[in-house]
């Protein structure tokens, strides 16, 4: 099957673009509200761009009404936020914090999750999840017809839980992916759960 996405409706497109381009990671991204406490979102529009400096994009779409998501508005508002990794456990959590909320509504108060301090961070993490990056705004672009806005942030502090944290023999710093257990995204209402590990080395 081949698709011509020229002339199709953008709706059939993101889903087409949504079904294929599998597995995705999920940032669960912590924000301030402006009251004070805290909302907590999924984008699987989401990745790594560059180590110098060490940045990553959010991708965030608007309310079907069209206003800003909280998660945007917070991160401009306030320029810091913390990104996690979710594991298997937390799917029908990391699932609940994507309905739609008035703003300000805390996505927290329904899933009772607990925040612990992020060392020397504004925002705190979400002690359940075994990694969470500290960010803060680099960037904000809007891109698109619609439009998308593409939040980009720099990452100040990397927590791994000890337990999937590993030296290397070479020093090198590694992550247990299979401690992580982190779940990624595929079409529809569906993720992908943690399986087999292939190791292949890279060519010299």
């Amino acid at each position: 099957m081949i698709m011509d996405f020229e002339g199709m409706p953008s709706r059939q497109i993101y889903h087409a673009i949504t079904q294929t381009l599998i597995p995705r990671p999920v940032a669960w991204v912590l924000s301030e509200n402006p009251d004070g406490d805290y909302n907590l979102a999924p984008f699987s529009f989401f990745t790594a761009i560059t180590s110098n400096p060490p940045l990553l994009m959010l991708s965030v779409g608007r309310k079907p009404e069209g206003e800003f998501k909280d998660t945007r508005t917070n991160i401009e508002a306030r320029k810091q936020f913390t990104v996690h990794i979710a594991h298997r456990e937390l799917a029908p959590a990391m699932t609940e914090t994507s309905r739609g909320l008035p703003h300000g509504e805390s996505e927290l108060d329904r899933i009772g999750l607990e925040l612990v301090d992020f060392d020397g961070f504004a925002v705190p993490r979400l002690a359940d999840c075994r990694i969470a990056m500290a960010c803060e705004l680099y960037d904000i672009q809007e891109i698109g017809a619609a439009p998308q806005t593409l939040v980009f942030g720099r990452i100040r502090q990397l927590y791994v839980d000890d337990a999937a944290a590993k030296l290397a023999e070479d020093g090198r710093f590694t992550v247990d992916a299979a401690t992580v257990d982190p779940i990624g995204r595929l079409g529809g209402s569906e993720y992908v759960t943690f399986g087999e590990v292939l190791t292949i080395p890279r060519p010299e």
